[in-house]
């Protein structure tokens, strides 16, 4: 074993006790920086270790200190002692050290008066449905809002009472409104597909409607220099208007695959951002309607906003994945990402006129402030709304907020920065912090002397496959190299590679005993990566992706085999091999599935069709004679893949199925969805088997048979993996936490030992699972 040699005894580096050299050494860092932070000090103990000079500590040791900064907690560094050739309570006295929070927390600080968003006045009041849009005019002096009334009202916000009688005209709902940047006049767009411009001052319609569109009108930005109009809508195109001819200045852009939500002009009025169903955003030139770049992707959802900083070099995204995002415009490169607080999807986002503040609204009800550059919230959300909040405006001066909600109402809020308050509420935060700090230092001496007592507890040197492990505690640290979410991961047959793939386009493969990637990442998807899966046979891949198309991987070169297999007319959700290696069934948002034969690279057959919505899953029997498949429309469907004709349709599901999965004997499938449910059910019969496994906070997206058919596992939006009883339907353990993402994906090794998992954070981790048993 190689190993690093301490170089620098430091104070207290003979003390012959390694806790009494420890504390010294933390002495040494009080004196020169103040109280050190956990990851500070716990790099410093990696770096000089806490032996005396001229002694060693191995590698695998500083690596598991490493870890330790970002889960310092022992259950993720016992396994590592058993692997560690050295004494075993000097490494837990460095554990002890690096924990950073007491068993008992401390005494809460006292409350801090945070920045204050206080509603101003009453609610404006005067529309007689739901509120979809709401915008100051450029010198603050007037609102405009629209609504699901068909109508345009103007507002005074100075005193809350409307301004004349409401702009009427349109057919349908109206669900977008701006103000030129003269303030001369309002645009407004609705649902009959027709945009209008009207004179504020009068109250007239100016010209005839602006007709194109083959669907609702859903977004609408005025160029900065007042001469154009951008449309955007469910027709999937982007328009542009010259206002003084009436005319659409060239042809649509087209590009989105769905719905467009969103669009932005840029202030120097050279590009157009848009963002849409299909979970992308793109840039545009405005002056020669091509794409700039690739889309930008990384949403798990639908993204609903799109918003660029005052200056241009940001632009900001919200969406259905209740995230906002930062892009850097001129690399196409995310830069930074919001967990915003939002317990539902981000309906918008806008950015403060000096570029320092973010406020975002949702479905939750809530609105709220952030930081722009640091990605905190400012202050707490602001409540008052009783239905969703679909859009807010900053007042010209940054003092003021407007928001328009589904409960009628437009409502104003005080945003003025309070520094005074805010700098109150840092100080009083790091007299917490620093209280903290002390409990924990008081804890680590308590614990260091139960740690004397507890020596039988810690086991010298183990074999690995004889090591009694509860559930839950990662064998390493997470697997980076991914750029951006991690959508699928596999297990080759024999165990000892895994492969992960993601919105990065690319697939990866892993040595899932040092967390090191092996070779090159697999590359010629022109899209993100949603499914990949191993072959029995071991040395061949299958992905699919939102390209379109199915490819196939020798493992061992890393090189393409073939052509892709091309014909979905929409993304590729999932791919299965059947269980003697000769047929591929894939699954996508063209709503078939269908199925190849790879001697020949053919399609056999016609697609498997029927179904009202995307198929997100598809799985094989264990003897190959049925197919499953999970649908948005929150049916399973089983099929005979010899005959193509429908065999079963399992209905109970409450949401779409995003995910089904065989037991090892073919007696149960499971299913997971939406709902937050697993659901068991007979194929023979298509009755469900017992009650839904309930425990998942949000949508469960995977699910999982262990090998040798013991458990279940599960993975969702809620950030956990849960592994369950099938027999008892209980839940085994608690929930395994770590992921900073969403978890998409779950699997099992072949000897049912270890878990595998995918997610949103750009990480593959691997769980150790085989020590936990039904009723154990």
């Amino acid at each position: 074993m190689s190993e690093i040699k301490d170089g620098e005894a430091g104070t207290g580096g003979t003390a012959g006790d390694p806790l009494t050299a420890l504390r010294h050494r933390i002495q040494e860092l009080h004196a020169h920086a103040g109280e050190p932070s956990v990851r500070v000090t716990v790099r410093i103990i990696a770096e000089r270790g806490l032996l005396n000079k001229g002694e060693s500590i191995s590698h695998t040791t500083v690596n598991a200190v490493r870890r330790c900064e970002r889960r310092p907690a022992w259950p993720y560094l016992r396994m590592v002692v058993a692997a560690w050739d050295g004494n075993v309570e000097e490494f837990h006295q460095l554990w002890l050290a690096a924990r950073p929070q007491p068993a008992s927390p401390p005494a809460p600080p006292p409350e801090a008066t945070p920045p204050h968003h206080r509603q101003i006045g009453r609610s404006l009041t005067g529309h007689d449905d739901r509120v979809f849009a709401v915008v100051w005019s450029p010198d603050g002096h007037r609102l405009a809002s629209a609504g699901d009334d068909h109508t345009v009202r103007v507002w005074d916000p100075a005193t809350g009472q409307q301004i004349g009688q409401p702009l009427t005209g349109h057919a349908g709902p109206v669900l977008a409104v701006v103000w030129s940047p003269d303030g001369h006049r309002l645009a407004s767009a609705d649902r009959d597909h027709t945009v209008r411009v009207w004179d504020p001052a009068t109250g007239q319609q100016i010209g005839q409607p602006l007709t194109g569109h083959a669907g609702p009108v859903l977004a609408m930005v005025w160029s900065p220099d007042g001469h154009r109009l951008a449309t955007a809508g469910a027709d999937q195109t982007l328009r542009e208007w010259d206002l003084a001819t009436g005319e659409q200045s060239g042809r649509p852009l087209t590009g989105h695959d769905g719905q467009v939500f969103a669009a932005a002009w840029s202030l120097e009025g050279h590009r157009l951002a848009t963002a849409g169903f299909d979970r992308t955003v793109r840039v545009w030139d405005s002056a020669t309607g091509r794409q700039i770049g690739q889309p930008l992707t990384g949403h798990d959802g639908q993204v609903f906003a799109a918003a660029w900083s005052p200056g241009g070099h940001r632009l900001a995204t919200a969406g259905d994945d209740r995230t906002v995002r930062m892009w850097d415009p001129a690399t196409g490169r995310q830069i930074g990402q919001l967990r915003t607080g939002h317990d539902e999807a981000v309906f918008t986002v806008v950015w403060s006129p000096d570029g320092h503040r973010l406020a975002t609204a949702g479905f939750d009800r809530t609105v709220r402030v952030w930081d722009s550059a640091t990605g905190q919230q400012i202050g707490q959300p602001l409540t008052g709304h009783n239905g969703q909040v679909f859009a807010v405006a900053w007042s010209p001066d940054g003092h003021r907020l407007a928001t328009a909600s589904a409960d009628t109402t437009v409502r104003l809020w005080d945003a003025a920065f309070d520094a005074e308050a805010q700098l109150a509420l840092v100080s009083q935060e790091l007299a917490h912090l620093r209280q903290a700090y002390a409990a924990v230092c008081r804890e680590r001496d308590e614990l260091a002397l139960q740690a004397q007592q507890s020596r039988a507890l810690l086991e010298p040197r183990q074999r690995a496959d004889t090591l009694s492990v509860p559930i839950g505690w990662h064998t390493d640290g997470p697997f980076t190299g991914h750029d951006g979410a991690v959508l699928t991961v596999t297990w080759s047959p024999n165990g000892h590679r895994l492969a992960s793939a993601g919105v990065d386009e690319t697939v990866r493969l892993w040595d899932p005993t040092t967390g090191e990637q092996i070779g090159r990442p697999l590359t010629g998807h022109d899209g993100a990566v949603l499914a990949v899966a191993w072959s029995p046979v071991g040395h061949l891949l299958a992905s699919a992706g939102r390209d379109r198309t199915v490819r196939l991987w020798d493992s061992l070169t890393g090189e393409q085999i073939g052509r892709p297999l091309t014909g979905h007319d929409d993304l590729a959700n999932a791919v299965a091999w059947s269980p003697d290696g000769h047929l591929l069934a894939s699954a996508g948002r063209d709503c078939t599935v269908r199925l190849w034969d790879l001697d020949t690279g053919e399609q056999i057959g016609q697609p498997l069709t029927g179904y009202d919505g995307e198929v997100w899953a598809v799985a094989w029997s264990p003897d190959g004679h049925l197919l499953a498949s999970a649908c948005v429309d929150q049916v399973i469907r089983l099929w005979s893949p010899a005959t193509g004709q429908q065999a079963g349709r399992l209905t109970g599901h409450a949401g779409p199925v995003w995910a089904v999965a065989w037991s090892p004997d073919g007696h149960l499938l499971a299913s997971a969805g939406r709902d937050r449910t697993l659901r068991l059910w007979d194929p023979n019969t298509g009755q469900q088997a017992g009650r839904p496994l309930t425990g998942h906070d949000g949508a469960v997206w995977a699910v999982a048979w262990s090998p040798d058919g013991h458990l279940l596992a599960s993975a969702g939006r809620d950030r956990t993996l849960r592994l369950w009883d099938p027999n008892t339907g209980q839940q085994a353990g608690q929930p395994l936490t770590g992921h900073d993402g969403e978890v998409h994906a779950v699997a099992w090794s072949p000897d049912s030992h270890l878990l595998a998992s995918a997610s949103g954070d750009g990480t593959v981790r691997v769980w150790v699972a085989g020590a936990v048993r039904p009723g154990a």
